[in-house]
């Protein structure tokens, strides 16, 4: 596998963890609107749609962290450039 191969697939493997990020995150807004609604239906005692809130978000935010966080930026396309040039 190439350097260009190689970069390739780490870029595709990133913007499927991104798109799984929105995902889940679009779900877990779904979800907790559910939640509360189902609260607000079953006459409102103590607000324990907060755990499954919390529960699923924390979720939600370690997909975060490996989408976005740190260590998974990579290279820049101008560092890729100037190895090139070096090595060349």
């Amino acid at each position: 596998m190439t350097d260009e191969d190689d970069l390739r697939a780490r870029a595709v493997q990133r913007l499927k963890a991104k798109q799984h990020f929105w995902s889940a995150l679009g779900t877990w807004v779904v979800l907790s609107a559910l939640f509360v609604v189902i609260w607000v239906a079953t006459g409102m005692g103590g607000f324990w749609p907060i755990w499954p809130i919390a529960g699923i978000g924390v979720g939600v935010a370690f997909t975060g962290i490996r989408a976005f966080g740190p260590g998974r930026s990579g290279p820049s396309e101008s560092q890729i450039q100037s190895e090139m040039r070096r090595l060349s």
